[in-house]
């Protein structure tokens, strides 16, 4: 395993810089492709959230792999490299796995425990997978971070650590003891209708706004978001779909405002935010009773930053929440899930590990029955007597031979493979046997494809 991941975050860069960094759906897929079309990596995955840019790899040279995905990195956000490097970090192989085992329990969340970068690793693993660029190591490896995620999330209090960045935000936009005193009853604007902009809805209704007004620039998926909001069984809320056109009505009468698109320029300017303000009546800036609360999520951003200096805003954006959730208390379950992580990354290794001797092991069975098989075959020529009874009993005993012959050794082998630093056991037992390089590689691919058939299935 020479797995790479090269990548910045709101830990390590300050969100000035992140915000540069965003990348665009097609920018992922063109960041893919190139990985791959470099000669250090044979697979490639991106997981590009609000907060964190991480390229993946597979990569056969350590140092010519960093170099090439810090290039890419930078060609792709359009950021200098110069820029770039100071905030990026590198993990290599088990700290890798370490790494992205950490993200996937919410342990490296702006808000820690946090669960909805499950999905966003579920959508890496899903592009890598259209684009062909996750091999076997890339699909066990995000495939397995979802279920530690998972596990972390079902064993432990993690939950309790921390909560959804929508929620957290709305927390830092009011005084009160709760959401749900303060949002009652209001008018909620959400901007947006992916994935964050519908955990925002939602979460809004379930707060007991009166009415949610989702704007999107496919009305169609407005609309979706709206029928959702409103079937039966849902929260008690009234919601309508408008076009992007409606944002100065919309926010003329909003009191609170939640935008994440994936926009590359201001979807809300200062300018407009103090328009709606007009003919409202005043209210002290400090107060709960803020004329208007935004909340923007999006990176880049959506909300003109001047909104903060506007008389009646109360403004929180992305590098707000940074700095908020740097003093937040962390629950005890850290610690468990830490664990969990540990655990977890020992056992990936060691399988990863025992996976990669497993091809040679089996062609050396695959040389063992044809040396059977051409024995039995001479034995068929030197005695052409023997009846099928005998052939047959024959045949049993040499194989039954060979198999007790090989059984310790193999056994013993795997084993010694899984322990870390046991992948040269493969070449040598290449070498004691003389396998033929073809054979194992043949073996790999057939493993391959096999792999490839059972992701898709579990991808349907």
């Amino acid at each position: 395993m020479s797995l790479l991941v090269v990548g910045l975050s709101h830990r390590s860069s300050p969100v000035s810089v992140l915000e540069r960094a965003s990348l665009t759906p097609e920018a992922k897929a063109a960041l893919v492709h190139d990985t791959l079309a470099a000669e250090p990596a044979t697979e490639a995955a991106v997981l590009a959230t609000c907060n964190r840019i991480e390229l993946y790899a597979d990569v056969d040279k350590f140092h010519a792999g960093v170099a090439e995905l810090s290039t890419l990195l930078a060609r792709h956000t359009g950021v200098p490299l110069d820029e770039l490097t100071p905030h990026l970090y590198v993990h290599y192989e088990d700290r890798a796995v370490h790494h992205l085992f950490s993200v996937a329990c919410g342990l490296d969340s702006m808000v820690v425990g946090e669960g909805q970068i499950l999905g966003q690793i579920k959508d890496a693993l899903a592009l890598g997978q259209e684009l062909h660029s996750a091999g076997r190591l890339l699909n066990d490896l995000f495939q397995q971070a979802l279920r530690v995620g998972k596990r972390a999330h079902s064993e432990t209090g993690i939950d309790r650590a921390g909560q959804s960045l929508v929620t957290f935000g709305l927390q830092q936009l009011h005084d009160g003891p709760s959401v749900e005193e303060w949002a009652a009853g209001k008018r909620a604007l959400v901007i947006g209708a992916g994935s964050m902009s519908s955990l925002a809805a939602a979460t809004l209704a379930r707060a007991g706004v009166g009415h949610v007004a989702v704007a999107n620039r496919t009305l169609e998926r407005a609309r979706r978001l709206v029928e959702i909001l409103t079937e039966p069984g849902a929260a008690r809320v009234t919601a309508s779909a408008v076009e992007m056109t409606a944002l100065p009505d919309e926010l003329a009468l909003a009191d609170i405002v939640v935008s994440c698109t994936g926009a590359t320029g201001l979807v809300l300017t200062a300018d407009a935010v103090t328009a709606a303000l007009a003919g409202r009546p005043g209210c002290a800036v400090d107060a709960d009773c803020a004329r208007l609360a935004l909340l923007d999520l999006a990176m880049p951003r959506d909300i003109d930053a001047a909104a903060h200096g506007i008389d009646g805003v109360r403004f929180v954006d992305i590098e707000a929440l940074a700095g908020a959730s740097a003093d937040a208390p962390m629950a005890a379950d850290v610690d468990r899930v830490r664990t969990i992580v540990s655990d977890e990354v020992a056992a990936f290794g060691a399988a990863q590990r025992a996976a990669h001797i497993t091809p040679t092991v089996v062609a050396l069975r695959t040389m063992a029955a044809d040396v059977v098989a051409g024995e039995i075959a001479r034995l068929d020529g030197r005695l052409p007597g023997l009846d099928d009874k005998q052939r047959a009993e024959i045949t049993q005993t040499v194989r039954r031979v060979v198999d007790k012959l090989l059984h310790a050794p193999t056994v013993r082998v795997k084993e010694l493979a899984s322990t870390p630093g046991g992948a040269g056991y493969a070449d040598a037992l290449r070498e004691l046997f003389d396998l033929d390089p073809q054979a194992v590689a043949a073996v790999s691919r057939a493993d391959a494809r096999h792999e490839t058939k059972n992701n898709a299935r579990e991808s349907a």
